[in-house]
């Protein structure tokens, strides 16, 4: 019951927002291979323990050893230091739906590439009822203006960019009355301050 209330509070859909994690791992050093190759892979998960089941699964699609034959040699956060800036990110996924599998390319604008995976992972399951265990990402890219290709990015691609608030409303602040220091009034509120 507490896991559950604790999942119930949290800000995305699994439990969390995502975390870009790197994983280094390789198979379990025997006397006829002590020391055996490693292997590395980028996964976006919401903690460590998801980063390296996330390891296992995709490295058991790919070569022949699995969790009980392998080790984890290191797991480490990702962190992005330049986050002040909204940059536009390009992401390449694959997905498995109820028809088939489907490659897809998708444009996220964010100030990190978490956020903007964090993202995709709403829409997706917002437009296509994808679950978060059925989506794979094969590539991220920041992409330059003249790389963008979806409509929605690009309308703030241009160069004079402008934000206008037309209807603003005085409430937005904790603990003021909305327009006016009465509860009730017969006149309505002016929200237009050309």
């Amino acid at each position: 019951f507490f896991f559950y209330e604790y999942c119930s509070r949290r800000i995305m859909t699994v439990c969390g927002n995502m975390r870009r994690f790197q994983v280094v791992g390789r198979k379990a050093a025997t006397d006829e291979n002590p020391n055996p190759e490693a292997y590395r892979m980028i996964i976006f998960a919401t903690n460590a323990v998801i980063a390296k089941s996330k390891f296992w699964y995709y490295l058991h699609q790919f070569r022949k050893m699995k969790k009980t034959t392998g080790e984890i040699l290191d797991c480490v956060e990702l962190v992005e230091t330049k986050d002040r800036t909204v940059k536009t990110y390009g992401i390449w996924l694959r997905y498995d739906s109820r028809s088939g599998t489907h490659n897809m390319y998708r444009e996220f604008r964010d100030t990190t590439l978490c956020g903007a995976v964090t993202q995709l992972y709403d829409e997706m399951a917002g437009r296509h009822r994808t679950r978060p265990r059925s989506l794979q990402i094969i590539r991220t890219a920041v992409l330059k203006t003249a790389d963008i290709k979806r409509p929605n990015p690009m309308q703030y691609a241009k160069r004079n960019v402008k934000f206008p608030l037309p209807h603003r409303v005085e409430s937005a602040k904790r603990g003021q009355k909305a327009l006016s220091d009465r509860t009730f009034t017969t006149v309505r509120p002016t929200t237009y301050f050309g």
